[in-house]
């Protein structure tokens, strides 16, 4: 029985993260996306402080297979305690 997705797979997907800006978490979050999906082109992955740079929001555009495999990256970003959300 496969779940329903609104996605066709592979596709172009946006994964963003957001934590405290003082925590290097664009590193994290590239370690974390690329043990499920390794390929990260170059230029995919953008960074945007917030107003007061309190906090950091990183997205990674990265080339989907299925929903299990951005299930399993949401899972493993929200999982770390320096995550604050993953949209």
């Amino acid at each position: 029985m496969s779940e329903e997705t609104l996605l066709e797979f592979p596709c172009q997907f946006p994964i963003k993260a957001m934590g405290k800006a003082n925590l290097e978490l664009d590193l994290l979050v590239i370690e974390i996306v690329r043990r499920h999906a390794p390929d990260i082109k170059e230029g995919a992955v953008t960074t945007r402080p917030s107003k007061d740079g309190t906090y950091i929001a990183v997205t990674v555009i990265v080339e989907a297979s299925s929903k299990q495999q951005l299930d399993a990256i949401y899972q493993d970003l929200t999982d770390h305690p320096h995550v604050l959300v993953a949209l």
